[in-house]
């Protein structure tokens, strides 16, 4: 059976009411001794504790070991929930039943990236109900926040089981005609969360994808989908991350932070997408969705350490996150969707319920 501990992790600023709250942690434990953290503030994920070949218990997952830490650190969005929805809206507008809807601009006072100024990485959420398999927090997101229409009522169940699968459920519901595209910025290291590049370089990777989307070079989709293959995209069979990133070196985007389009899901399906080994450890991680698309980041964009004076990003028990020291595999629908009539649409009716399901199946091989 499934154990269950919670303690108080701080306190923060509720920003729908600007008072202040106690932050939640939750630590599930199956019968292997996985342990997976979440917490009240942000949905987050925190803590991922698995053995390697030899049985050594690491924490792979990047996170803090304090509220502020994520508050000083909003941009990375480390282990967050994110929406109401993730990535790119380009221009911060989009046309919906012929009508122009303007949401906050909060990148380069341009664009609106995952969710806005307060997103769904920022609020409290609510946990409503605990059972054998996990938690279900809540989070009623009102209408006008950011400037998204209606009303939009999301629950996420957490679930860890003995055969260390960690699901998330995520299912909204909305009062009107709204976007929604939600995802987790889960950083993972199979290394250990402190294993910087030199562990990251040691991972192989495989995605099975066939085409990227294309994106100008802010990072906003053009509405076309570019094939992997004879590129450096080409991840369909496994590849060493340390000697696929030196391709990228020279490019304006120095690794990967793209969306690799996943066929025949839909969202009642669950499908494999991706998979990776981390060989020195022995750790693996499968993961499984019905989302369309998987973002999939090496940390570009993160301090490069070793640039004089740069500093790092200090996570937990001091770790230093800095370039390339981890990988996310964000699962979501195709990003600016809203702009892109020939992507899958994005938005929800009354009578409809977004449902995105991600399973990640953690275990070693020899």
């Amino acid at each position: 059976m499934l154990r269950i501990d919670k303690c108080n992790f701080g306190s923060a600023l509720n920003p729908l009411t600007t008072k202040p709250v106690d932050v939640i942690r939750y630590v599930m434990t199956n019968n292997n001794n996985m342990k997976v953290a979440v917490l009240t503030r942000g949905a987050v994920i925190q803590m991922i504790k698995c053995p390697d070949k030899h049985g050594n218990i690491e924490d792979i997952c990047l996170g803090f070991d304090n509220v502020q830490g994520y508050i000083d650190n909003k941009t990375t969005y480390i282990g967050a929930t994110i929406g109401r929805v993730a990535n790119r809206v380009a221009q911060g507008k989009f046309t919906m039943d012929e009508k122009e809807c303007c949401v906050s601009k909060n990148w380069k006072d341009k664009h609106q990236v995952n969710g806005g100024f307060i997103g769904f990485d920022s609020v409290i959420w609510e946990v409503i109900e605990e059972n054998d398999n996990g938690i279900v927090m809540q989070h009623i997101n009102p209408h006008g926040l950011e400037g998204y229409p209606g009303q939009l009522t999301t629950n996420i169940t957490f679930t860890l089981d003995d055969d260390n699968n960690f699901g998330v459920c995520i299912e909204a519901k909305a009062n009107r005609k709204t976007p929604v595209n939600i995802t987790n910025l889960l950083y993972l290291n199979l290394a250990g969360h402190n294993a910087r590049k030199e562990g990251l370089y040691q991972h192989n990777m495989m995605i099975k994808s066939n085409k990227i989307i294309d994106c100008d070079n802010e990072q906003i989709p053009t509405g076309c989908l570019m094939p992997v293959k004879h590129t450096p995209y080409d991840l369909r069979k496994y590849v060493n991350l340390g000697k696929r990133l030196k391709k990228f070196f020279s490019h304006a985007i120095k690794g990967f932070d793209h969306n690799y389009c996943i066929e025949g899901v839909c969202d009642g399906i669950m499908k494999p997408i991706a998979k990776v080994i981390h060989p020195c450890t022995g750790r693996f991680l499968e993961v499984s969705s019905n989302q369309p698309t998987v973002q999939f980041h090496t940390c570009n964009d993160w301090p490069d350490i070793d640039k004089a004076g740069v500093e790092p990003i200090i996570g937990k028990s001091r770790g230093v996150y800095a370039q390339y020291g981890a990988f996310c595999l964000a699962t979501q629908k195709y990003p600016d969707a809203m702009n892109n009539s020939n992507f899958p649409c994005v938005f929800i009716g009354p009578k409809q319920t977004y449902c995105h399901k991600v399973v990640y199946h953690f275990g070693c091989c020899e």
